[in-house]
């Protein structure tokens, strides 16, 4: 099972050449991939219910060029607040910048207050990320028009089309989120779920996708060795119950290079 991180973004207080640096030495000390959070408008201060300070796609256009070897990811972007034709331009070059280590993860969003300050639909958003997944591939892939409910165009020549297979992450527990990630993802990574509950997820996608599916979760750690003892016996269980990787948010960014080496170690020992 491979170990992730998610960057601590909560905080304005936190410097953004901290956040880089934090994910510079998760990539020394092995960790797989690095996420980072997305919110736009909240409304209510950044904190651990909203994060996402830090604009994702661009901080992870300069750990990219910090780093050589770990994945960069979005956990999640909330891809029905945005424009479909911009993430598609933004995520391919971020992959060609990478050399192919970008994972666009996608979800669909929460909170209804913020959709209305960004001017943007709440009840339409799952059908508009669905079709927006679409589109990215068609775009990423195709020289054709496109043609949807939400969205389409007639003429346009997208670049730069990625050299590879850019990769989307389909993030959440609900049905229609597990249906997204079968039918349209290459990964799904859960939240909120107990190593049980996800052994019935993962055994639900992979009976019901087309393709292999990279199957994820998260968990948070802020401290404590006690609570360590719980989170790396969790973590345990998590890997018997299937999951390929396994992301860890380790709380404040005071501290967190110490948590996730203890953390890496403990797990690795």
């Amino acid at each position: 099972m491979d170990l992730q991180i998610v960057l601590p973004d909560e905080s304005p207080a936190v410097d953004a050449q901290r956040v880089i640096d934090l994910g510079v030495e998760a990539e020394r000390l092995g960790y797989e991939t690095a996420w980072l959070p997305d919110h736009l408008l909240p409304p209510r201060d950044y904190g651990e219910t909203y994060g996402g300070v830090y604009e994702p796609l661009v901080t992870l256009t300069y750990l990219a060029a910090r780093t050589s070897r770990i994945r960069l990811g979005t956990s999640v972007l909330v891809l029905p607040m945005r424009s479909p034709f911009v993430v598609a331009k933004q995520a391919a070059t971020l992959h060609e910048l990478s050399g192919a280590r970008f994972v666009l993860g996608v979800g669909i969003g929460w909170d209804r207050t913020e959709f209305e300050s960004v001017d943007a639909d709440f009840t339409t958003r799952g059908a508009r990320t669905d079709e927006a997944i679409a589109l990215l591939r068609h775009l990423w892939t195709s020289r054709e028009p496109f043609q949807g409910t939400h969205y389409g165009y007639d003429q346009g020549v997208f670049e730069p089309q990625p050299r590879g297979h850019l990769r989307i992450m389909v993030g959440g527990t609900s049905d229609r989120a597990v249906a997204r990630a079968a039918a349209l993802a290459d990964e799904w990574q859960g939240v909120g779920v107990e190593p049980a509950t996800f052994a019935e997820v993962a055994a639900r996608l992979r009976n019901r996708a087309q393709r292999p599916l990279r199957l994820g979760t998260r968990i948070a750690w802020s401290g404590g060795a006690d609570e360590l003892t719980q989170v790396i016996d969790q973590a345990h269980r998590f890997a018997d119950a299937g999951a390929d990787a396994l992301a860890v948010w380790f709380g404040p960014a005071e501290g967190t290079e110490e948590r996730m080496a203890e953390f890496a170690a403990r797990m690795r020992g």
